[in-house]
């Protein structure tokens, strides 16, 4: 089940069942499997859990996002199916399964529904790049040469991505005092004819870098590369996880975004979502100009398409941009979001190291956005 910050999608099902139902002996997660009266619970804490079903246990189902158990349908335990999202309280035996006393479900189907009218709205209704400068409650964002004025208020709600997790997923709720000049922000709300102002309904934020250089070292098993950055010609040391989303560009699709990172910037327009530091992304919100978005959409996006790749795959030498998640006041390390490998072309034609196209962590998967240039992410 996933999120849009996503983009804007966020799987909200586990907050909102956990506001639905007192604290108890509980466990929240998706069904695996279904035998008889028993269920196999997937947890979000990683475990697996037999829970038994007897009857006369209320099941009730829930839509996605709502926390009133009054709008709850009752419902008979063949109503649950595999990959349905649950709640279930009732008491734990010795050998940690569970006797449920009540089930709370939201149909798989439901959250997808959902999730997708979100991912739609993102990409209507969603904006973002920069952050320049703040002022009271309103937010200055750069999106290449635009500028961009979001409006919040108190009912905005605020999403920050953490540095302990790539999983956008893990996003957890924020406030505007987190927000700071130089992070990303996707924001959605209603925008003003001519898209220069935004009223903020909801905001996620992040603080990321973006890397572009060749591999100076890799040990696939320790899960860290070593990068000779290109503009600040150190070496870089990045942690590769297994949440970490690696991919390879097709020669012929750099070779066309290479083309274009020659003439986007006369095209028009910059990225979305600049690194800390660096130059913004040639093109629009999306990340290209608008030449750029005819021939085919945004770097990011077309991404999304491409499959992933294992670490092994990679070899001293290669050329990879890298989108890499701040590190932590406790640790300098930063951990790879992203990586792209194949992208030759592209850091040649941009030489002295500033990207004209950089990646957005929120529009890949595992993390990344909906497919398509204004949508902000969330795992797909």
């Amino acid at each position: 089940m996933t999120l849009l910050f996503a983009g804007g999608v966020q799987d909200r099902s586990s907050a909102a069942m956990a506001q639905a139902a007192p604290a108890a002996g509980r466990q929240i997660g998706t069904v695996k499997a279904i035998s008889g009266s028993s269920l196999t619970l997937a947890t979000d804490g990683g475990s697996q859990v037999s829970v038994s079903v007897s009857d006369g246990v209320h099941i009730l189902q829930l839509a996605p996002g709502s926390t009133d158990l009054k709008s709850a349908q009752q419902i008979s335990l063949g109503g649950i199916a595999v990959g349905d999202r649950v709640l279930v309280t009732g008491k734990t035996a010795d050998d940690g399964s569970l006797a449920a006393t009540r089930i709370i479900l939201m149909k798989s189907s439901d959250i997808a529904q959902k999730n997708a009218a979100e991912r739609a709205d993102w990409q209507k209704r969603g904006s973002g790049g920069i952050v320049e400068a703040l002022s009271g409650t309103a937010i200055t964002v750069s999106s290449g040469r635009r500028k961009i004025q979001v409006e919040t208020s108190p009912s905005t709600t605020f999403r920050r991505y953490g540095a302990d997790s790539v999983k956008f997923e893990d996003a957890k709720p924020g406030t505007l005092d987190q927000i700071k000049p130089g992070d990303q922000l996707r924001v959605r709300g209603n925008k003003s004819e001519d898209g220069a102002t935004i009223q903020a309904e909801e905001i996620v934020s992040g603080a990321f870098k973006n890397l572009a250089g060749t591999l100076a070292s890799l040990d696939a098993s320790a899960g860290t590369v070593t990068l000779k950055d290109l503009a600040t010609k150190k070496n870089v040391t990045v942690a590769v996880t297994s949440n970490s989303d690696i991919r390879k560009l097709p020669p012929e699709m750099a070779a066309r975004f290479a083309a274009r990172a020659k003439g986007g910037e006369r095209e028009g327009g910059s990225g979305a979502a600049p690194a800390g530091g660096a130059r913004p992304a040639a093109g629009g919100e999306g990340g290209m100009g608008a030449g750029a978005r005819s021939a085919g959409g945004d770097l990011s996006q077309m991404l999304s398409r491409l499959p992933t790749e294992p670490l092994s795959s990679l070899k001293v030498g290669d050329a990879v941009m890298i989108v890499a998640s701040e590190p932590s006041p406790e640790s300098e390390k930063l951990t790879a979001v992203t990586m792209l490998s194949g992208v030759e072309p592209i850091l040649a034609a941009t030489p002295k190291g500033s990207a004209a196209m950089t990646l957005s962590p929120w529009n890949m998967g595992g993390g990344g956005a909906a497919e398509g240039g204004d949508g902000a992410g969330g795992p797909q």
